[in-house]
C-alpha cells in the first residue's frame, strides 16, 4: 500500500514479502547502519521478515505510522526506508530513515524524510517531530538541519546505553 508519493519516488507499507526481507536483510547489515543506526541482530531470512512483522508493520497497527519501503518510482527498486518510529523511551514520534549505499547523495533521503515531515505534521497533526543521530553522522544531522530540525540534546539510548543527539521540529 502507498503511503506518500514524490517526483522520484513510493513510500509503502511493508508486508514482509520475501523479496522485501531480502533487502531488510542487506540494509541493516550494511555497515554503514550498523556503525550509525546499530545492530539490530537480523542475519537471516526469517529474522527480517520478524523484523519487519514485529517492528514496522505492528506499528502501522498500533501507531498509524511506521517505516515504509522506499522505492524508486519509474523501476519500483527498493533504495531505503524511511518514516516515523515510535519509542517507549520518548514521548514523540522519530524520524527515521535509512538507504543502500549506491543510492546516497542522489537526493533520496531528503525527499522521502520531506514527505514523512510533511505527513507527520499535516495528517498525523503531530505537533514535534525528534531525531535521532549518531553524533559523529555528520551527513545526517546535515540533512536534518536543511528539513528545519534544530539540537536539542544528547541523551543515552536504551538498552544498547550508545548516546544520540536529539533533533527536533516543531509543527
Amino acid at each position: 500500500m502507498t503511503v506518500l508519493e514524490t517526483d522520484r519516488l513510493l513510500l509503502r507499507r511493508f508486508t514482509a514479502s520475501p523479496g522485501e526481507s531480502e533487502f531488510v536483510l542487506r540494509l541493516l547489515n550494511e555497515p554503514s547502519y550498523l556503525q550509525n543506526i546499530g545492530d539490530k541482530g537480523v542475519r537471516t531470512l526469517e529474522q527480517a521478515s520478524t523484523y519487519l512483522l514485529e517492528g514496522p508493520i505492528k506499528s502501522y497497527h498500533l501507531h498509524g505510522h511506521g517505516l515504509y519501503l522506499v522505492v524508486l518510482k519509474d523501476s519500483l527498486q527498493p533504495v531505503g526506508i524511511c518514516g516515523l518510529l515510535k519509542r517507549d523511551q520518548f514521548p514523540d514520534a522519530d524520524l527515521g530513515y535509512a538507504f543502500l549505499p549506491e543510492f546516497w547523495s542522489l537526493g533520496f533521503a531528503y525527499e522521502s524524510a520531506s514527505a514523512v515531515v510533511d505527513f507527520g505534521q499535516r495528517s498525523l497533526k503531530l505537533p514535534k517531530i525528534i531525531a535521532l543521530v549518531a553524533p559523529a553522522n555528520s551527513p545526517s544531522i546535515k540533512l536534518l538541519r536543511k528539513l528545519g530540525f534544530t539540537y536539542s540534546e544528547q541523551v543515552r539510548m536504551e538498552p544498547s546505553g550508545s548516546n544520540a543527539a536529539v533533533y527536533e521540529l516543531l509543527s
